[in-house]
């Protein structure tokens, strides 16, 4: 009862921990190698070799090996290359990260101290103790900032039209002073 115990909190089922299956990054790179593919092997061809030569895989067998698969792709053990996976060339060049290379550090001399680096932001002001200490401004009587708004006491809208007279569609029509000319 404790193993299991211990074990669940590993993340391991007893009948993983016992089993005499190797580790998964070593089952694809010898899977790769068995398979020796000139354009590489895919996902499926060495999850085939590792089913057939390893019986008692675990049911998570496919998320498993995508994982395996990503973080040894990431980490170079492997390449990728047009969806397969092969053992990288021992005589490429290393790939080369995004970016712009950092600057070399130039050595510096034994007996040195480095100075620590500056922190961010503007510095404080320098604090005067002998200054007097500042006096508020004079008030004219009124709070800062801008007044709140009042509340409206009447309401000065045009009066309903009267109920019997249906207002027409649109706007109505500009009514033109009449002006005499004569």
């Amino acid at each position: 009862m404790a193993t299991e115990e211990i074990s669940r909190t590993q993340g391991l089922n007893p009948s993983q921990q016992s089993s005499s299956l190797p580790d998964y990054p070593q089952m694809i790179l010898e899977a790769i190698e068995a398979l020796n593919e000139r354009e590489g092997s895919s996902m499926s061809s060495i999850a085939k070799h590792i089913d057939s030569t390893h019986s008692d895989l675990p049911a998570s067998h496919t998320t498993l090996l995508s994982h395996h698969l990503n973080q040894m792709k990431q980490m170079g053990q492997i390449v990728m290359l047009n969806n397969n996976y092969s053992k990288p060339d021992p005589n490429a060049p290393p790939k080369r990260g995004r970016g712009r290379p950092p600057k070399p550090k130039v050595p510096l001399p034994p007996g040195v101290v480095v100075s620590p680096p500056r922190p961010r932001g503007r510095p404080p002001k320098p604090k005067d103790l002998l200054a007097p200490p500042k006096s508020k401004s004079v008030s004219t009587g009124r709070p800062r900032g801008r007044p709140p708004k009042k509340a409206k006491t009447g309401t000065a809208t045009a009066p309903p039209p009267p109920p019997g007279v249906k207002r027409g569609r649109g706007r109505p029509p500009k009514v033109l002073p009449s002006v005499g000319f004569q």
